[in-house]
């Protein structure tokens, strides 16, 4: 082939980009759109992603043979491309450094655009109404292939893990009900941390940027109902050394840390870890703190886009005969699996509570506890009636 145009190599790169992560995407004019945005017709930059077209994660010689480039064009061009959300440049365990082209989202570019102070700019809103638009789309490939698509929906692996709340508003220790220990679990399996305490406690490296949900929904024009704090989505390890390096968050303390958490619970924000590649016997890379108004996970979930996929160790149960139908469990659920039944007391589904512990926080009675066992939660999308993209 012989030179490409701009619009070639814009195509060819977005093609690349979209096929990373768990989610694939289609090279459409939207998704196009996103990359012109980041990359500002940067053709170097553009040369480098297609580059990772057979290998999305590349050490420096690896990079050098598949680009061409030297290493002094390669560590401009990387360090460029990960200041703007779609490079991973850390060392691996080894200390050999490693090149990772991040995804559109769910962990990439998304995330990582609107994890920084936000400045209010029209760049700001083009691009959180481009993925706006792509979520948009993803709704209606959904809606409009329903059947087909359910199938494929149950497959897809828990995205995050849900670490619960461990006391309710006043201080008090939620009662946790222990899973039978005669059942022993695979002697390959391993139990992760149960406490945003423990994670806080594995790392030297913290660190603590924006959400990037609420933060996406204001450079759209909208707020959160909570009116929730925004500094709370972290990072550990290898990750926070990224995110900081890059400007996207900024390193803290583990007591800072932990006075961030108990802020976020008093909130009613929901503690959601993320693994390597889903795997929760790897040690966790981040933890958001989520709110029920803003959440990009649960807000594609109930507006028909994705199924709800999260892995847990605890659920709800709840004393009837303690409940007083007073409806806060059923109001601040972020499952919405929580309703008040025919007699006026709360009633939970299983199927669709992923154990975060707010209902037992928040209940005035502590009519609600925590059972042990390990799940994993799987809700299918709403099936919507229209599929309109307004």
């Amino acid at each position: 082939m012989g030179d490409l145009s701009l619009d070639q190599k814009y195509e060819r790169a977005t093609g690349v980009v979209c096929k990373q992560g768990i989610v694939p995407f289609p090279v459409n004019e939207i998704t196009i759109s996103i990359i012109k945005q980041v990359i500002k017709d940067n053709e170097e930059e553009l040369d480098l992603i297609y580059a990772f077209h057979d290998k999305p994660s590349q050490t420096m010689e690896e990079l050098k043979a598949s680009s061409g480039l030297s290493e002094q064009d390669l560590e401009r061009i990387t360090s460029s491309l990960a200041k703007k959300g779609l490079l991973f440049n850390q060392p691996s365990s080894a200390g050999i450094m490693v090149y990772r082209l991040l995804p559109l989202m769910t962990v990439g570019l998304m995330e990582y655009k609107f994890m920084g102070e936000l400045k209010g700019n029209e760049e700001e809103r083009t691009l959180a109404e481009l993925f706006q638009r792509l979520i948009y789309e993803m709704r209606d490939q959904v809606q409009q292939n329903y059947d087909s698509m359910v199938p494929l929906l149950k497959q897809m692996p828990p995205i995050d893990r849900t670490v619960p709340m461990r006391r309710t508003e006043e201080g008090k220790p939620i009662r946790i009900i222990p899973v039978d220990r005669s059942l022993q679990p695979p002697a390959e399996s391993v139990l992760p941390s149960q406490s945003v305490e423990e994670i806080i406690e594995k790392f030297d490296d913290i660190a603590v940027g924006h959400c990037f949900c609420r933060q996406r929904k204001m450079a759209l024009g909208g707020s959160c109902s909570l009116n929730a704090p925004l500094e709370n989505c972290f990072t550990f390890g290898k990750s926070a050394r990224h995110t900081t390096a890059q400007g996207f968050a900024r390193m803290v303390t583990k007591e800072e840390a932990l006075k961030i958490m108990r802020e976020a619970e008093e909130a009613g924000l929901v503690h959601k870890a993320f693994h390597p590649n889903s795997k929760v016997s790897r040690p966790e890379t981040s933890i958001c703190n989520c709110c029920k108004d803003c959440c990009d996970t649960l807000r594609l979930w109930r507006e028909g886009a994705f199924p709800l996929v999260n892995s847990t160790y605890y659920l709800s149960v709840i004393d009837e005969e303690v409940c007083t139908g007073c409806g806060i469990c059923a109001e601040r659920c972020p499952t919405d699996a929580i309703r008040l039944n025919d007699e006026g007391k709360a009633e939970r589904d299983e199927a669709s509570c992923f154990g975060c512990g707010i209902c037992a926080r928040f209940c005035p009675e502590e009519a609600i506890s925590l059972k042990e066992g390990w799940r994993k939660v799987m809700v299918l999308p709403p099936r919507l009636r229209t599929s309109s993209s307004e």
